[in-house]
């Protein structure tokens, strides 16, 4: 199918195709190469805004507040908010359509609401092909809002240049402040509510859990170049209210802050690599995950091995070996 037309008027900054092309590429991983292909050339200038935190932070309202300030400061903005996936129906309740209404009508506000499909990290596959069509269809920041479930929350780390993370007094969800994923992936603390009880508690928290960090594994100089970012990078924490907008522009600061330190330092560099590569592994699992589902549902060979497996004559590791040689995958000597 020729997508030629919706990817032109993508480039000219239509909603409408740009809406379109999400669904696409939701549905289609054979038209998202296609699509990604055409508009490549067209991507980069967009920052990419992660924002992540437990259920019950105020995300949505946080991103509302959010873009609202950005949108006051002339700026594009897309979103992608992706929520859990039913595991039984595969359906998504997809509420942050309802939570950020009020910017629906806004001509450089464009909202999407994905599922993220049982992805572990709460990212789904294509939502870094609809973060390079926000990109390409002229959007200043594309925020990245995730489902919310802990540590697994790293994923985003490989998707957005600066990652923020919710945490609220009273919630008791202190625990998620020190998990090591979380503690690793963040560029800017953010305590929300900060009108509640306990949230200096809560600054002071983060602060004994960063200086600790930095005292006990982090100031090694043998650390990756994908931890650069990490390793040269101390988080900044604030405090706002996002009901009141209060300490938003304190918030801006910082993350204009972190987006200087990554173009000043070079990490940025290092950041398109990993994010390059990061995105290219995905796309082979997706590619030959599929393959392999296909083989081992309809190959008839594949059948007799699965045979012999309940057999007991067969385990599944020999059986993945075989399909691994059979494929020629094998490690050459």
């Amino acid at each position: 199918m020729d997508y030629s037309d919706l990817t032109n008027n993508l480039i000219k900054g239509n909603t409408r195709a740009a809406a379109r092309l999400i669904t696409i590429v939701e549905n289609d991983i054979n038209a998202a190469e296609e699509i990604v292909s055409s508009i490549y050339k067209h991507t980069g200038k967009a920052y990419i805004l992660g924002i992540t935190g437990a259920p019950g932070t105020g995300k949505s309202t946080f991103i509302s507040t959010l873009t609202k300030n950005f949108v006051d400061k002339g700026k594009k903005v897309g979103i992608i908010c992706v929520d859990p996936t039913s595991p039984l129906t595969g359906g998504a309740l997809l509420g942050d359509r309802i939570r950020m209404k009020q910017h629906f009508s806004l001509d450089n506000v464009f909202i999407r609401s994905m599922a993220n499909r049982g992805q572990l990290g709460g990212l789904a596959r294509a939502t870094e092909d609809a973060i390079k069509i926000l990109d390409a269809y002229g959007s200043d920041i594309v925020i990245v809002e995730t489902v919310g479930v802990g540590q697994s929350e790293v994923d985003i780390f490989k998707s957005a240049m600066t990652v923020v993370v919710l945490l609220v007094p009273g919630l008791g969800d202190d625990i998620q402040a020190i998990k090591a994923g979380i503690m690793e992936i963040t560029d800017v603390f953010v305590v929300n509510k900060m009108d509640l009880h306990g949230a200096d508690k809560k600054v002071s928290d983060i602060i004994q859990m960063l200086e600790f960090r930095n005292s006990y594994k982090y100031n090694s100089s043998n650390l990756k170049d994908k931890y650069a970012k990490i390793h040269q990078w101390t988080p900044e924490i604030t405090k706002v209210n996002s009901k009141t907008g209060e300490n938003f522009e304190v918030l801006l600061e910082l993350i204009n802050k972190h987006k200087l330190f990554l173009e000043e330092s070079g990490v940025i560099s290092s950041y398109l690599k990993n994010r390059i590569t990061s995105e290219t592994i995905q796309i082979l699992k997706h590619k030959l995950t599929k393959k392999l589902e296909d083989l081992l549902n309809y190959d008839e060979e594949m059948g007799k091995y699965i045979n012999q497996a309940v057999q007991k004559s067969l385990d599944p590791y020999s059986m993945a070996n075989l399909i691994i040689k059979m494929l020629g995958l094998e490690k050459q000597n």
